[in-house]
């Protein structure tokens, strides 16, 4: 009988390195991969847009997502939602390397879109392509997880920052019902606040009347019924990214108007929550930047 051991102790043929010096890059062949990957990216993106509009508790796992990464849009913020909604820091690959960290083993990238080239379209206008971009959050990584100091600022400049530069006058009012902390009035163009609250209802309540300000600013036929999801949302997310309790805020149950909404149309109604949000986020930030404490260097010996 033939004994055939012996093929298993020859070495594989190598390639020739020529070989791969006359194989020219095929570029339709990267272009297909990276449409392949962008559509199932896109695909990410539609699928959890029309999640949240019907799951409350995914919805509010949306929005916390979206206040910690105050500056990623919507879309990725929805995919980070998907993905890993626990993250809180990300960076891609040699980011983190010149960091000094490592990725560990077996960890799955979060992929997100960035901005790449710009491009006009058929009609004229111009456009912007999109990128897969792969991301891990610091969890994934060696880098040691390093808890942010508590930042307290003093209620007073809190509540300095929220109304500064307001879209439309803010005043105090004594004749405001009973459940209603503050009331942004669309004929008067002016903001009314109930006196004598404490300031986490002053927060909550005129962080939402302000984001109907903005709404109202950004709208031809504003309608106070039809923009009270998005300045809800608004305000929700200004108090997480401030540290006001939002304990009461409630997602359980979603308005039929947007659970009937399709892809589209869910992240139209989220970039316009998160447009009034940023509006005034921005302006405390300027009131909240200039009271930082300045820094002191330790005198020499």
């Amino acid at each position: 009988m033939s004994n055939f051991d012996d093929i298993f102790n020859t070495p594989a043929a190598q390639p020739d390195a020529q070989d791969f010096e006359n194989q020219p890059f095929d570029k339709d062949a990267w272009a297909e991969k990276k449409q392949a990957e962008r559509d199932q990216v896109y695909a990410l993106e539609d699928s959890t847009a029309e999640t949240i509009a019907q799951d409350g508790g995914k919805f509010k796992e949306y929005l916390d997502v979206q206040s910690h990464f105050d500056r990623y849009s919507v879309g990725n913020a929805l995919l980070i939602a998907a993905q890993m909604p626990k993250a809180t820091q990300l960076r891609d690959f040699d980011s983190w390397k010149e960091s000094g960290a490592s990725i560990k083993k077996q960890q799955k990238a979060i992929s997100i879109l960035e901005p790449g080239e710009e491009y006009t379209r058929d009609d004229g206008s111009t456009g912007v392509s999109y990128n897969v971009k792969k991301v891990f959050d610091i969890s994934q990584t060696t880098a040691k997880s390093q808890a942010k100091p508590a930042v307290s600022v003093d209620d007073r400049l809190l509540l300095k920052a929220l109304i500064n530069h307001p879209p439309v006058p803010i005043q105090t009012a004594a004749d405001l019902p009973d459940n209603v902390g503050a009331y942004y009035d669309h004929e008067q163009q002016a903001i009314f606040v109930k006196k004598g609250m404490d300031a986490p209802d002053i927060f909550r309540s005129v962080s939402m009347e302000l984001a109907h300000a903005e709404l109202a600013r950004d709208s031809e036929d504003y309608s106070r019924p039809e923009a009270g999801f998005k300045a809800y949302c608004a305000s929700y997310m200004l108090c997480k990214k401030n540290g006001v309790d939002v304990g009461g805020y409630n997602f359980k149950t979603l308005p039929d108007s947007f659970k009937s909404m399709e892809a589209q149309g869910v992240r139209a109604e989220l970039s316009s929550a998160k447009e009034a949000a940023d509006n005034i986020s921005m302006r405390m930030s300027k009131v909240l930047e200039q009271n930082k404490a300045p820094k002191h260097k330790d005198h020499e010996r």
